[in-house]
């Protein structure tokens, strides 16, 4: 039968954990719990509970490194492309990643928008660069002369389904040589700058880590341990620290959980 945690208490020797297999008494707890991403795996919310139990501050959890869903008429524009990726720059506040950009049936993932994902908030729109390698308008006007239509000028440099469908979505239907200089320089705005505004993340079942969590402020940097409580310790995700993606995320796991394992 699995070991569950009913309750913890602090008394003169330290901790006393109430279980259903009976107490432990002990002088140093490590919180190594995690966060709330994957649930389908066990995650529980139960560090940020005993973080606050004892005083500590919790800043909100909200999933991260995680896809975002597209607004209804954003989705219908751009939903059946699902599975197509290509390499842009997304920004939203003070997060910038160039990476691919993966379309699915629910909106839109990938490496660029699971990094991206751990700056948006509720209500942001994120701004993509279609074309990070160019600018736009010195591109566009160099080839104004060109009498290929637009949608197919582009495809040369985007997947011309996605080049079919963005510029279907910008009323955009004419040869490139029948656009005036203002134009021309609206659309490389538009292809530097396309403003999509997610209608939220696909939540922690989808999520790879959580955002949020115990403030590292309350924590010793160098074990981990609450300077409110001593004895108390969280490690890993438990605490309000994110990485990026590429190994950053376990990196932390490791080195927070070998400080707390060398301090108790």
């Amino acid at each position: 039968m699995p070991c569950e945690v009913q309750t913890v208490g602090r008394n003169e020797e330290g901790f006393q954990v109430a279980t259903n297999q009976g107490l432990y008494q002990t002088q140093a707890l490590v919180m190594a719990t995690g966060g709330l991403a994957v649930p389908a795996i066990g995650s529980t919310p139960m560090a940020y509970q005993i973080a606050e139990q004892f005083g500590l501050t919790v800043i909100s959890p909200r999933p991260a490194l995680v896809p975002l869903a597209l607004e209804p008429e954003t989705l219908r524009q751009f939903g059946d492309l699902s599975g197509l990726s290509l390499e842009v720059e997304v920004s939203c506040r003070k997060g910038r990643f160039r990476e691919s950009l993966l379309f699915t049936h629910q909106g839109i993932s990938g490496p660029a928008v699971l990094q991206i994902s751990s700056y948006w908030q509720n209500g942001d729109f994120i701004s993509i660069d279609l074309l990070p390698d160019k600018d736009a308008e010195t591109w566009l006007r160099a080839h104004g002369f060109s009498r290929v239509r637009i949608d197919n000028f582009l495809a040369e440099v985007l997947p011309r389904r996605f080049a079919q469908q963005w510029c279907a979505a910008h009323n955009l239907s004419k040869p490139l040589c029948q656009f005036t200089p203002p134009e021309l320089r609206k659309i490389a705005d538009a292809l530097e700058n396309w403003r999509i505004r997610p209608s939220g993340t696909l939540g922690y079942n989808k999520a790879e880590v959580t955002l949020g969590g115990v403030a590292t402020e309350g924590l010793s940097s160098r074990t981990m341990e609450s300077k409110a409580v001593p004895g108390l310790y969280f490690i890993g995700e438990a605490v309000d620290v994110t990485g990026h993606l590429g190994g950053f995320n376990f990196q932390w796991a490791w080195a927070s959980g070998n400080a707390a394992g060398q301090a108790v």
